[in-house]
């Protein structure tokens, strides 16, 4: 059979379809290539015509070459291959993740007359197997707060602001915050708030990676770029597209990393692990860290020139000690979500005095293990003092608000030694911070207790 024989009777066919094909003559070279192909790889007719098959990068077929014993291709001894997972190299550099469908194409005689691909295009799925994650990670964190945030004390009332501007713009925005204060949380805000929020979301987490695992995590490899890089592999960048990038602990990224990322900031493109091709970068960069930077700065451990290019809008998240009227606010938003507990499970007026006076250096993330190790031990009923992690009890017996008050009646008696401010020091403790049950222990209404909040220069914030 003929080149321009099999042109006349397929040509209309092969058109029709939505999968890519091509024809291949026995030597290798491309016979017939269909429109969907053309599509799908953004290449024209006559780049492909009479070129190798090798010029679609195939990775699974340069394996096939390597394995084709007396053939040029494994695909002579096997006839044909079915649902190949594969990523071939579109005009423009990008990869296509595709199903591949090979078989050879034999005369009545048997003999080889060429052999038939096809491909489906599964780049889709992926985009929307990435947002299905994006979506599932939104909806674990929904709830009537901001975007996942929980909390309503001015300090996180400053932090939504920024949030919304920084949304609205393109430069870089790095979130500083300690371990568990909701850093990742904070970006997934300012990427839902703005332009790009259709757009993916990518996230990688910097620490516990080597200088070539993390350069490979964030601009891709190509098959072959080192020892293991079985197939061509997109980065994070390139996954990113015209979306946001996030990068967490970006303290812990080594330096030599670092000057290639402040390349990319500064050319907008970057290059695959073992490739020469440079390609766009359209993301915006978001970080984030638990260091202090500045003074890795001083000690040569973070590149000053890279920290200026990421400190552009930086978000500045407040530890739970400082915020600790929004505990009261997390504690009920862990007891809703969590399925193990519910409203008559909640805690104790003595419990909850023991989360409001316990430091929390794991911060948000610590508050939430608590109330999942309560859910845990406890029977049912409220939860009680007894229910909670022991270095919460440890810590509680150690702390006191008010030196002079040692010692809180179980019953409503108020201790008669105490002045104005002790006794409302006193009530704002035996209630955990309940101001409407403080105000019936001093038998004063509650604008009274707010009143006398500011009379007295009380930090509230112990309390609430």
């Amino acid at each position: 059979m003929k080149d321009q024989e099999i042109n006349l009777y397929l040509r209309k066919v092969i058109d029709t379809m939505n999968e890519g094909l091509f024809l291949i003559r026995p030597d290798g070279t491309i016979m017939l290539v269909n429109d969907a192909l053309l599509r799908m790889t953004g290449f024209e007719r006559e780049e492909l015509l009479d070129k190798p098959c090798s010029v679609l990068g195939c990775d699974a077929c340069e394996r096939s070459r390597k394995l084709g014993k007396q053939h040029w291709c494994k695909l002579f001894n096997t006839h044909k291959e079915n649902r190949k997972n594969c990523h071939i190299i579109s005009k423009n550099g990008s990869y296509l993740h595709v199903l591949k469908n090979a078989s050879l194409l034999k005369n009545e005689n048997g003999e080889i007359i060429g052999a038939v691909e096809t491909f489906t295009d599964i780049s889709e799925l992926d985009r929307k197997e990435l947002k299905i994650q994006e979506l599932s990670l939104k909806l674990h964190h929904e709830d009537e707060r901001f975007c996942g945030l929980v909390g309503k004390s001015s300090s996180m009332q400053k932090v939504y602001a920024l949030i919304k501007k920084a949304a609205q713009s393109d430069a870089p925005v790095i979130i500083f915050g300690e371990s568990g204060t909701g850093k990742e949380l904070a970006a997934q805000a300012i990427h839902e708030l703005s332009p790009r929020s259709e757009k993916p979301f990518v996230q990688l987490n910097c620490a516990a990676l080597n200088d070539a695992l993390l350069e490979s995590e964030l601009f891709g490899h190509v098959k072959g770029a080192f020892t293991g890089a079985y197939r061509h592999r997109a980065g994070r960048f390139e996954e990113a597209g015209d979306g946001d990038i996030f990068l967490d602990e970006i303290g812990d990224v080594p330096l030599p990393i670092q000057v290639k990322l402040l390349r990319v900031l500064e050319t907008r493109t970057f290059e695959r692990v073992g490739d020469s091709l440079s390609l766009s970068m359209n993301a915006r960069l978001i970080t984030a860290t638990n260091q202090n930077l500045q003074e890795l700065v001083l000690n040569k451990k973070f590149r000053e020139d890279f920290f200026f290019r990421i400190n552009v809008i930086p978000v500045h998240l407040p530890p739970l000690r400082d915020r600790k009227e929004d505990l009261h606010l997390l504690v009920e938003h862990f007891i809703n979500i969590n399925p193990n507990l519910d409203k008559t499970e909640c805690p104790t007026p003595e419990t909850m005095r023991k989360l409001i006076e316990y430091d929390w250096p794991g911060n948000v993330r610590e508050l939430k293990s608590a109330l999942e190790y309560a859910a845990v031990v406890k029977e049912a009923g409220p939860m009680q003092p007894e229910h909670l992690p022991p270095q919460i009890g440890a810590f509680s017996e150690k702390y006191c608000a008010c030196p002079e008050i040692q010692h809180i009646a179980t019953d409503d008696t108020l201790p008669s030694e105490l002045n104005e401010k002790d006794q409302l020091i006193y009530a704002l403790k035996k209630s955990a911070g309940n101001k409407s049950e403080a105000a019936r222990i001093l038998k004063v209404s509650r604008g009274t207790i707010h009143n006398r909040i500011r009379k007295h220069g009380i930090e509230y914030r112990i309390y609430e």
